[in-house]
């Protein structure tokens, strides 16, 4: 019989890969994301790898509707009108944001993992551009829309 030690450290850092973003990277298909159309805004959400929590993966609401879900190493981005938006996570508690969108503007918000009571909390927070748009570079594009 094998080391239960080894096989245990074999499961872990299967665990850890499996559950990181894949996907093109950022530098790869920034340069094809389409314009942002007239009348409309964009949200950047985004979650860097860390060393825990990677199987927290809950899905992100936006005005309640589910836009995409908060994959350690992944981002996506959406382009919605201007307004008002909740941006809304749930693990064990709920975490909200608030944010107002202009039309024509980026916003960037970072997901992050706190340790909750039975599992991780991911809490959005916004951003600068200028640090949202640093963060991004290295991780994987998880949206929806086909980029070429």
């Amino acid at each position: 019989m094998g080391n239960p030690r080894r096989l245990v450290l074999l499961l872990a850092v299967a665990t850890l890969l499996s559950a990181c973003a894949t996907g093109p990277k950022y530098e790869t298909v920034s340069d094809s994301f389409p314009p942002v159309g007239a009348g409309m805004g964009r949200m950047f959400f985004y979650r860097p790898a860390v060393f825990f929590g990677d199987g927290v993966q809950p899905n992100i609401k936006l005005n309640g509707i589910v836009v995409g879900a908060s994959q350690p190493g992944g981002f996506f981005f959406v382009d919605r009108a201007p307004g008002d938006y909740e941006i809304l996570t749930s693990t064990e508690v709920d975490e909200k944001l608030s944010l107002t969108l202009n039309e024509a503007q980026e916003r960037y918000v970072k997901m992050s993992i706190q340790m909750g009571f039975l599992v991780g909390r991911v809490i959005p927070t916004l951003v600068d551009p200028a640090v949202g748009l640093q963060e991004l570079k290295g991780l994987s594009y998880t949206g929806d829309r086909v980029l070429k």
